[in-house]
Parts: structure tokens; C-alpha cells; sequence
């Protein structure tokens, strides 16, 4: 009886402990864009540059698409092309926003409950580029409406990240190309 006594407790301390910590959304440094219209960011993506990890492994082509799903989430539709294996694949997803959604301070998921961060943390006028920052500094995307980058806005970009804290020299380079 003793045990379970200490054993609930702890358990309870553990789960806490989770929770707060899958909470945190962005890096300690970064801050989301405020006033933000998600309207104007919905659409087609392409990804300039990323911080690489498992899921977008060996993939170039990539885009992402975000459109309003009927209970008011974000769809999220990202695709890209593994040029390793020399397929296409589709990772399908929804994101939320953590506070209100003039704020671009969101969630994602594309595992059921499990969520991330997703921050846009700087855009170029007419919602054209964007900098997004992961829940932490290990990652981070650059992207266009386009598959190309001005090298003024590359460069403005580049220092945000660096400024925040990004080893900005493992950024990928994405390849977009008629594959």
C-alpha cells in the first residue's frame, strides 16, 4: 500500500512534467508574427531552405499546402520528392493556433495527438516569404510562393535565424526541379 502511495504521485509529477514540456511551441528567442491574417498565408508553399530531419530526409520538391478545414484548423498537405527511393510522398496533417489566430503561433500534428511547433517568426510583404521556426532551434524552414528566393529577402532571413540562434550552415538547400 505504501508503494502505491509514492507510486501515483510520481506518476502524476512525470505526466505534468510532459505536458508542460510538449507545450513549448518556439524557440526561447523567436516571436511569431502579430498582426497576422492567416487568409493571406493559405496556399501553395515551396521550401527554399530547411534544418533537415527524418521526415523530409532526401527530399527535394518539397511544398507545403494550407487551406481551412471545416472545424477551423489548418489543413496541412506537404509533399515532396525522394529523390533516394524516386517517389513522391504526401505527409497529411492539421495545425491550430496556440493562442488566438492573429498570432502565427501554431501547432502541428501528423501523428493524432502528438503536436509541434510551427511559427511563422518574420514574412515579406504581401505574405510572399516567410521564416517559420519549429518548437525548438532545430528547426527551421525558409519559404516562397515561388521556387526562388530574392537574395535581399534570403540574406534579411538569414540574420533573423542566426540572430535567434539557427546554425543557419546546416540549412538544405532545396532542389525544385520538373521531377
Amino acid at each position: 500500500m505504501n508503494n502505491i502511495k509514492f507510486i501515483i504521485p510520481t506518476v502524476l509529477i512525470v505526466l505534468t512534467a510532459i505536458v508542460f514540456t510538449s507545450c513549448a511551441t518556439i524557440p526561447e528567442s523567436a516571436k511569431a508574427v502579430s498582426p497576422f491574417n492567416k487568409e493571406k498565408y493559405l496556399g501553395t508553399w515551396y521550401e527554399i531552405a530547411r534544418l533537415d530531419f527524418k521526415y523530409e530526409k532526401d527530399l527535394n520538391n518539397t511544398t507545403a499546402n494550407y487551406s481551412i478545414n471545416p472545424d477551423e484548423s489548418i489543413k496541412v498537405v506537404n509533399k515532396g520528392y525522394n529523390y533516394v527511393k524516386d517517389e513522391w510522398t504526401e505527409a497529411n496533417g492539421k495545425a491550430k493556433f496556440v493562442d488566438s489566430d492573429t498570432i502565427a503561433k501554431l501547432k502541428v500534428s501528423f501523428f493524432g495527438p502528438f503536436y509541434s511547433g510551427y511559427n511563422v517568426i518574420a514574412l515579406a510583404d504581401n505574405y510572399n516569404y516567410a521564416l517559420v521556426a519549429g518548437k525548438n532551434l532545430d528547426y527551421l524552414w525558409i519559404l516562397s510562393r515561388e521556387t526562388t528566393i530574392p537574395e535581399d529577402i534570403k540574406q534579411d532571413f538569414l540574420n533573423q535565424a542566426k540572430a535567434i540562434g539557427y546554425n543557419i550552415k546546416d540549412l538544405i538547400w532545396v532542389e525544385h526541379t520538373d521531377s
